[in-house]
């Protein structure tokens, strides 16, 4: 999470204005103990790898929660879109929401309201986002864009949200609708266009709006065209995200025909190879977790199933989940080899993300 990197490449003065803004607005949230836990698990990681044996002196700086696993879209490589989950379903409860915050706030800095499905299906979505505004977390979501009537537009800007990512893969229904699956673009950008102005109404400075442009081969061409469009509609940044795809090994329609914007690269015998040398470290297991709808901690993002379980937060307190033998265990498992881990194989940590 870099604040400060350049915007590429909308050239205008005023959004470089608006993003630095943002920046500071994250720096204004980092108390004291904030800072010190940011330290200790930065010690603690580097302390691993010099060691090769787990130590965890911090508690994690960035969580990500799941609002609902439900999605009113089928995208072709999302689990929630392809309705695959062998978990158990359901929308996140306000009330167990509120205890988990309650005792993670002092230390967390950044907290991510989604992980898989839709996070405004969640009719107490918003008022979560409020929660842990006023507990002085900086608060993200991304979204499909779908749900952005005038009322949630205006309810967005009061929750205090901080950051506001929308996904916008093609600037034609036509493209878009190749991967976002029974999407509807005209309604997305009249959806970005109505937080825009009440941004603006209310004069708030926040959320940072995103444009997220998920970079696959039949969009590629219109890379121009996306930053154009936010520019028009008053979107303070855009950014390119390589996919994820899952049959990769001999080639997928969803890669890239342009290297950069791909995850995966073609070798010599024509396959398929993740852009990654799978080192056996991942800082995501030192700073961060995934909690889900019903509680499940699991280690990161890629566990979209929850597959690797490390606590249940109804039975147990997080700390004692966070530095639990579980945990420990597999942290040591990924330090043994990280290429034996069925989700760290198709991992982007060490790689490029962000195009």
């Amino acid at each position: 999470m870099n604040f400060l990197a350049p915007i590429n490449p909308i050239h205008n003065t005023e959004h470089m204005k608006i993003y630095y803004k943002d920046a500071i607005n994250f720096i204004a949230k980092l108390t004291i103990r904030r800072l010190w836990n940011i330290a200790l698990v930065l010690i603690s990681f580097y302390v691993t790898k010099w060691l090769k044996r787990p130590i965890q002196w911090g508690m994690p700086f960035t969580i990500s929660v799941e609002p609902t696993t439900a999605c009113n879209l089928r995208c072709p490589e999302c689990p929630s879109g392809l309705r695959a989950f062998t978990r158990p379903t359901g929308n996140l409860k306000e009330n167990f929401f509120r205890d988990t915050i309650n005792e993670l706030y002092r230390d967390l800095v950044y907290l991510i309201f989604y992980f898989q499905g839709e996070p405004y299906i969640n009719p107490k979505f918003l008022d979560m986002v409020k929660y842990a505004h006023d507990k002085g977390i900086y608060t993200i979501t991304s979204t499909n864009g779908h749900f952005l009537n005038d009322e949630n537009a205006r309810k967005t800007i009061e929750s205090g949200l901080d950051r506001m990512i929308i996904s916008v893969d093609g600037t034609t229904q036509e493209v878009y609708e190749n991967y976002r699956k029974e999407g509807n673009l005209e309604a997305v950008l009249q959806g970005a266009k109505n937080v825009v102005k009440w941004k603006r109404a209310l004069n708030s400075p926040t959320p940072h709006i995103i444009f997220q442009f998920l970079v696959v081969r039949p969009n590629e061409h219109q890379i121009p065209d996306i930053y154009r469009l936010a520019k028009e509609i008053g979107v303070d940044e855009v950014k390119l995200k390589t996919a994820q795809v899952y049959d990769y090994q001999h080639g997928n329609p969803l890669i890239p025909t342009i290297e950069k914007y791909a995850r995966y690269t073609q070798q010599a015998d024509g396959t398929y190879k993740v852009k990654n040398q799978l080192l056996n470290h991942c800082w995501k297991l030192w700073h961060a977790c995934v909690i889900t709808w019903d509680g499940m901690v699991v280690p990161c993002c890629f566990d979209k199933d929850a597959i690797h379980r490390l606590g249940d937060l109804k039975q147990l307190s997080f700390k004692a989940i966070w530095q639990g033998e579980t945990y420990q265990q597999f942290r040591r498992t990924l330090l043994k080899g990280r290429d034996q881990i069925d989700i760290c194989t198709n991992c982007t940590e060490g790689c490029k993300v962000w195009a």
